[in-house]
């Protein structure tokens, strides 16, 4: 009793204490818990703060990564996740991970560069020269990778297995006025065929590239130049006509159908909505082309030009015009029932087929030219990859070898050089100055250690007038070799004429044989007179 009291006394005495503001000490172990405690918390939460924001910026860097991975490791991921979720899914476990990194990894298909299955091709043609025509497209078109139409104007035989696009019949033009009288009313047909196939509704199109019946593309090069553009914009791409005259007679500002052009797909929406009008308005225009460039007009697309479109407004050899084409990829050849084969001593079509096998193994490289020299010799040396070498005698700058020399004739069968859109230069009367010719004779891939193309060409042997100079005769070279490492890429730079160079390897050194190397330009490279 006694100490219960008095512990109520104490209590009561430290209570009256405390409101008087004197402090009561705590016992000793509690003074010490408490600030040890507020250590390990502070140090608790900045651990937890560290670690979180460590792993914040981890999976910031992953999603980084998955935007900056290039589309074939995409692809390779993307597959290995299929068929790890694959075996997974047999087991009777999901595997959610593998879902996930697939779909991470896949881009979206508005976001992909344009490939060959975005691009349909509208073909004209007429039913009359069908037969002969149809070798041409057999060249150059892929049935399972392409798509594209034929438009006819009558039916014509055709076989499932033939391996030509399919083929429909143009619609009726009758209600059109046609009143030109040098021309012929098929232009209303041939102009349509753009809004005809844009009809059709296909899925995927970014491009719709018109072209003839008599035109060879390239197809790999023909995607690389719209891989430039952007498909949802309004492009209407082409070129000119080699002749000076036509250009004037029609426009300077329209495509020429024969060498092709590309219309992006939404122009191609807005011209199937108006064109018809369009024609109307237009009686008295000569041809497709210039119907075309009339409603491009009246929807305010300028021509995007692109030299690798050709035309081909010529008649004669071809052999100036490819010897020395332009900077830029080939993308289409016109006019072949016109021009003589562009490889002596065989038919139209089987000179095709030779160029067919160095377009296979590099079409971003074929018929580019390159210019050296043999300055121990005195020589000028001109290789268009995959068609031909040249090789002069004396030293002509590049200023000079550049430019086509005059080998053809105009579309008006005049030897006039002020004829054409572009410089030329005259064929030499020199007899010593005449170039040697080497075509091209074999084409091949070396082995994929050296990952480079070995090309031959042989002498085209014709009589080559006397010639007193003194100095080395290109007529003792008989086959020139030419090795070249595949560029894919180059059109992807800025244009520059690639470099060529002689090579002296002791091994395979002879007086009839020579040996260049074509390729990007090293540093501080040119071709140096």
């Amino acid at each position: 009793m006694k100490a219960s009291q008095k512990e109520s006394e104490m209590v009561g005495w430290d209570q009256m204490r405390s409101l008087s503001g004197t402090p009561i000490p705590a016992p000793v172990a509690q003074a010490r818990t408490l600030p040890k405690l507020m250590v390990w918390l502070i140090i608790f939460v900045s651990v937890t703060y560290v670690v979180y924001t460590l792993k914040l910026v981890s999976t910031s860097r992953a999603c980084d990564d998955d935007l900056l991975i290039t589309p074939p490791l995409m692809t390779v991921l993307s597959s290995q996740a299929n068929v790890t979720m694959g075996a997974s899914t047999a087991e009777g476990i999901p595997n959610r991970t593998a879902t996930t990194v697939a779909l991470r990894r896949e881009i979206p298909e508005a976001q992909k560069r344009t490939e060959l299955r975005h691009i349909v091709f509208g073909i004209a043609a007429s039913a009359k020269l069908w037969d002969q025509r149809k070798n041409y497209i057999k060249l150059w078109w892929k049935p399972e990778e392409m798509r594209g139409i034929v438009w006819l104007d009558n039916p014509v035989k055709t076989r499932r297995d033939d391996g030509l696009p399919p083929v429909r019949i143009s619609g009726d033009t009758s209600r059109f006025s046609y009143t030109n009288k040098q021309g012929h009313r098929s232009a209303i047909r041939i102009s349509r065929i753009v809004s005809e196939t844009f009809r059709l509704r296909m899925k995927g199109v970014r491009w719709f590239v018109m072209g003839d019946d008599d035109t060879v593309f390239v197809t790999a090069n023909l995607v690389r130049l719209l891989a430039k553009y952007d498909h949802n914009q309004y492009y209407y791409i082409g070129s000119l006509s080699e002749s000076h005259l036509q250009n004037i007679y029609f426009s300077y500002s329209m495509a020429y159908g024969g060498g092709g052009f590309a219309i992006s797909y939404p122009l191609a929406r807005a011209l199937e909505r108006m064109q018809d009008r369009c024609i109307q308005r237009y009686p008295g225009l000569y041809g497709s082309d210039d119907r075309m460039q009339a409603c491009m007009a009246e929807l305010g697309v300028p021509l995007t030009k692109e030299l690798g479109f050709h035309q081909y407004d010529v008649y004669g050899n071809l052999f100036g015009l490819l010897a020395a084409h332009p900077v830029t990829p080939l993308v289409s050849l016109h006019h072949l029932d016109v021009v003589e084969p562009i490889f002596p001593d065989t038919t139209r079509v089987g000179a095709l087929k030779q160029l067919m096998v160095p377009m296979e193994l590099d079409s971003a490289g074929l018929m580019q030219q390159s210019i050296c020299y043999d300055k121990a010799k005195g020589w000028t040396i001109s290789v268009s990859w995959g068609f031909a070498v040249q090789i002069f005698r004396g030293i002509f700058s590049p200023r000079e070898i550049e430019m086509p020399s005059r080998t053809f004739l105009n579309w008006y069968r005049k030897a006039d050089y002020t004829a054409y859109a572009f410089n030329t230069r005259p064929v030499s009367r020199n007899p010593c100055q005449k170039p040697f010719v080497f075509y091209l004779s074999k084409a091949r891939f070396d082995s994929p250690m050296k990952n480079q193309t070995v090309s031959e060409y042989a002498r085209h042997r014709v009589p080559h007038p006397l010639c007193k100079w003194k100095m080395a005769n290109p007529a003792d070279i008989d086959r020139v070799e030419v090795f070249k490492k595949p560029d894919p890429h180059l059109w992807q730079r800025s244009p520059r004429r690639n470099c060529c160079r002689i090579i002296l390897d002791s091994k395979k050194r002879s007086a009839k044989y020579m040996a260049i190397d074509v390729g990007v330009c090293r540093e501080g490279e040119f071709s140096e007179i």
